[in-house]
């Protein structure tokens, strides 16, 4: 090991600022490297991220400024977006018709905005070991670095705990501080473990604590992996109870659900060849008869389809045709006797919104119910008032023109036999936000209906990662979920965020499945909700002000500042 560093200080010397330089570069590549592979969320692969962030600390421990801290976060934020999200830029390219090379650079130099969390946590980081114990500032910058992912707007609200999803019981975990709480968990472990390899690499013999005998070095090491293994087998053994749990208070009947995944994309260009009405005429007939191979293998409870898979607006026709569009939907449902839930268009007051309609049992009929997409995905769904113009619009002919709906809510959905169903609705975007899903499901509910359109994606890297962030949600929750979308990858998703069945990306399929529920429970998660970011920042603060001028609270084996002694003097002498 004092070889090793030896060499390593050869080469990068810690005390030029080329070197440490260097480190920053190196430490952010290796580190976006671990976490492209973690990003694959498939196992054994997820392990690594307990040891991801090991190259990117080791180089912000050489950090020697508030600028060096700010730039090995930058970098960090750089190298990630690039490595973990090359998907968006090609969705970016498909969707605006840009070219590859401005989409990429002006993607790159916005990913210190995209990714804000490595920057804060490396000042804070930084800042806080000046002035506090160690185990102190790494935990104050865990905790900022996880509030500012929750207060900060992220375009992808993306975080290190997802890539823990391949562990049945880890992610459990997520039912206490939400899929956030497992990042900090990664954090801890990543702090444990480059502690012990500092340790490690230090020379035997340095100076003690006073008032303590020199301790061992490999006891010194070893404190801290076993500190940093602890944590993980804590967190292994909540998550084993609580699928334990879960398995017994299962409800074996459940309800049976049906999803249609048409694999029908490019309206527009199906517009254009065909017109508006063949477009509409092609579009549900395709999914009637997807709906009827349903019916056909089994009697399903409730039919989804997905979102805005009706390109029109639904009880307020806009023409003669749209009215008798709307009366085939109604008609389906009237005749087969089985509830549907679709994505379309709803109106009001000349504003269109993205919206999802209930079509409730025959016999217990209500005004159609629907729920307005709150979360809409900036510029290509919706136009910041302050930035919206018609020269924008000019410019960007491809910017949406949604209006944002009120907020999370829990619609009833009657079913056949005087039975109901409470649904928390969602659409797309509104699934990657945890403290909103959790506002809707307080309001009591037994599924998570999901309607998304994925086929923006040039492949099924992003469906995936939106994939494992609404199965979190049930996992937050504790409610099952139905996930339906144009071309996949729609699926059944268990309490415990098991992916009971999926489809495939880009094919035409139907899924069929009996969704068990454990009950209307109320989780920790659901109940810290949006709240969660603004705490642990709080928390932070009180954290550091609590540690400040405290030297005593050391790491273990770190030697205390020794304090200048005066020299003695001769009487009648006096000191310079």
């Amino acid at each position: 090991m004092s070889s090793l560093k030896a060499g390593v200080e050869r080469w990068l010397p810690r005390h030029t600022a080329r070197g440490r330089w260097a480190r920053c570069v190196v430490g952010a590549a290796a580190t976006a490297c671990l976490l492209a592979v973690c990003g694959r969320m498939e196992a054994p692969w997820f392990a690594l991220l307990f040891v991801a962030l090991v190259p990117w600390l080791w180089a912000l421990d050489s950090a020697d400024s508030t600028a060096e801290a700010t730039a090995a976060g930058a970098m960090l934020s750089v190298a990630f977006a690039g490595l973990v999200f090359p998907w968006f830029p090609s969705t970016v390219e498909r969707y605006s018709g840009a070219g590859s090379l401005p989409v990429w650079l002006l993607f790159l130099v916005a990913a210190p905005l995209l990714e804000p969390q490595f920057i804060a946590f490396a000042l804070v980081r930084h800042l806080a070991r000046k002035r506090v114990p160690f185990l102190g500032a790494s935990a104050a910058a865990a905790m900022v670095y996880v509030g500012t992912e929750l207060v900060l707007p992220k375009l992808f609200f993306d975080t290190l705990g997802l890539g823990l999803y391949p562990s049945v019981y880890l992610r459990q975990g997520a039912d206490l501080l939400g899929v956030h709480g497992l990042t900090l968990l990664v954090l801890a472990t990543n702090e444990l473990v480059r502690t012990s390899l500092r340790r490690a690499a230090d020379a035997p013999g340095a100076a003690p604590s006073a008032g303590r005998a020199p301790t061992p070095m490999s006891t010194r090491t070893v404190r801290a992996l076993v500190c940093a293994l602890g944590l993980v087998a804590l967190a292994t053994g909540y998550g084993a109870l609580r699928v334990a749990q879960l398995r017994e208070s299962t409800d074996g009947s459940g309800h049976v659900v049906g999803i249609v995944q048409a694999n029908i994309t490019s309206y527009d260009k199906l517009r254009a060849e065909k017109g508006a009405f063949e477009t509409v005429r092609l579009i549900l007939e395709t999914h009637m008869a997807l709906s009827e191979q349903i019916r056909e293998r089994s009697q399903p409870d409730l039919i989804v389809w997905p979102e805005t898979v009706y390109p029109t607006t639904f009880g307020n026709p806009k023409s003669e045709a749209g009215a008798a569009f709307d009366d085939e939907i109604r008609g389906l449902v009237g005749e087969t006797g089985i509830p549907l839930v679709f994505g379309a268009y709803d109106a009001e007051a000349g504003r269109e919104f993205n919206a999802a309609f209930f079509l409730g049992a025959p016999g217990r009929e209500r005004p159609p119910t629907s729920y307005r997409k709150r979360m809409l995905f900036p510029l290509t769904e919706w136009v910041p008032a302050a930035i919206d113009s018609d020269w924008l619009r000019r410019e960007l002919p491809w910017l949406g023109h949604w209006e944002r709906g009120p907020g999370a809510r829990v619609v009833e959905l009657p079913l056949r036999g005087d039975r109901s169903l409470s649904v928390v609705p969602l659409i797309c975007y509104d699934v990657l936000f945890p403290g909103f899903v959790a506002e809707a499901a307080r309001g009591g509910a037994d599924l998570i209906v999901t309607l998304s359109n994925d086929s923006w994606f040039p492949d099924e890297r992003a469906p995936r990662l939106h994939l494992i962030s609404a199965a979190f949600r049930s996992v937050e929750t504790r409610l099952p979920q139905v996930r339906a979308t144009n071309s996949g990858i729609s699926a059944m998703i268990a309490p415990t965020g098991e992916l009971l069945a999926t489809t495939a990306w880009d094919r035409r399929e139907t899924l069929v499945g009996r969704l068990g529920s454990t009950g209307r429970s109320v989780t920790l998660a659901m109940v810290l909700g949006p709240w969660l970011g603004p705490l642990l920042l709080g928390g932070a603060l009180v954290l550091l002000f609590a540690l400040r001028r405290r030297p005593g609270l050391r790491e273990p084996g770190e030697p205390l500042p020794q304090s200048k002694r005066r020299k003695r003097t001769k009487p009648g002498t006096r000191t310079k």
